[in-house]
C-alpha cells in the first residue's frame, strides 16, 4: 500500500509540473474578441467619485498629433474631451527626438495647458498616447505629475533587437492605473517580455494584446479604440 501510494503521488506531482505556470485567465472582450491577459493580478482601488476629465494623448516618435491611431481613438471617446499634442521637435520640422528632459517638460506644459483651458483639475486627466509618447507620459506621472491613469499604446519595451536595454527603471514609480495595448508580435517587446516587468507596477494593470499585429498596430485602429473606451468606462464603473 505505501508503495501505491508514492506512486500515485508520482503521478499527481508530474501532471501538476507539466502544466506550466498560470497566468490567470485570458478573458475576451465581448467585441474585441482579442485576450485580456491577467497576469497581474492585484487589489484594485475603490472607485473615485470624480470622474475622468479628459484624455491627452501624445504620438510616438515618427509621427505627430494626427496619426490616424490617435485621431481614431479621439473620435471613439467623445464627447469626452481629448488633446492630442506634437512635441516641439515635429513642429520645428525636425525628425529625430530632443532628449528625454525636453519632452517631459512639454508632456507637463501639455497637462497644465489642457487643464487651465478645460477648467479641471490635471489628476482627472488620463494621459498617453503611443510608442514613445505614451513612455513620456508614463515617465512623468512616475516623476510625480498627477494624472488619473495611464494608457500606453504599442509601449516600447526596449529597441528592436536590444532586449537588454529596457525601458522599465520608473514602472515601480506607476501607482495610477494603466492600460497597456501592444502586438503580440511587437518587436520592441514580446508578450513574455512585458510580462516579466509589468508586475513591478503598484497600481492596477491591464494589458489588452492584438493578436498578429507588430508595433505600428497597423489595421488595429479599432480594436485600440475599443480597449481604450472599456477601459476607461471601467475606470469608475
Amino acid at each position: 500500500m505505501p508503495g501505491l501510494c508514492l506512486r500515485l503521488f508520482r503521478c499527481l506531482f508530474w501532471c501538476l509540473i507539466r502544466r506550466g505556470p498560470v497566468h490567470g485567465p485570458i478573458v475576451p472582450t465581448a467585441r474585441l474578441r482579442v485576450p485580456v491577459a491577467a497576469a497581474y493580478p492585484r487589489p484594485v482601488p475603490e472607485p473615485s467619485p470624480a470622474p475622468v476629465s479628459g484624455v491627452l494623448l501624445t504620438p510616438g516618435a515618427g509621427s505627430d498629433r494626427n496619426h490616424a491611431g490617435l485621431v481614431a481613438v479621439e473620435e471613439r471617446l467623445a464627447p469626452l474631451p481629448v488633446e492630442r499634442m506634437d512635441f516641439g521637435y515635429r513642429t520645428a520640422g525636425r525628425r529625430f527626438p530632443d532628449r528625454a528632459p525636453v519632452l517631459l517638460e512639454e508632456v507637463r506644459a501639455g497637462v497644465a495647458r489642457m487643464a487651465d483651458e478645460r477648467g479641471v483639475e490635471p489628476d482627472r486627466l488620463v494621459l498617453g498616447g503611443r510608442s514613445m509618447g505614451g513612455r513620456m507620459c508614463s515617465m512623468a506621472v512616475a516623476d510625480g505629475l498627477p494624472a488619473a491613469g495611464l494608457v500606453l499604446v504599442c509601449y516600447p519595451l526596449h529597441p528592436p533587437k536590444k532586449p537588454d536595454n529596457l525601458r522599465v527603471d520608473h514602472f515601480g514609480d506607476l501607482h495610477v492605473p494603466c492600460l497597456f495595448v501592444s502586438g503580440d508580435r511587437d518587436e520592441f517587446g514580446s508578450p513574455e517580455e512585458f510580462d516579466a516587468h509589468l508586475g513591478a507596477i503598484p497600481g492596477p494593470v491591464t494589458v489588452v494584446r492584438v493578436p498578429g499585429r507588430r508595433h505600428d498596430l497597423r489595421g488595429a485602429d479599432e480594436a485600440v479604440c475599443d480597449a481604450v473606451a472599456d477601459w476607461l468606462a471601467g475606470l469608475h464603473g
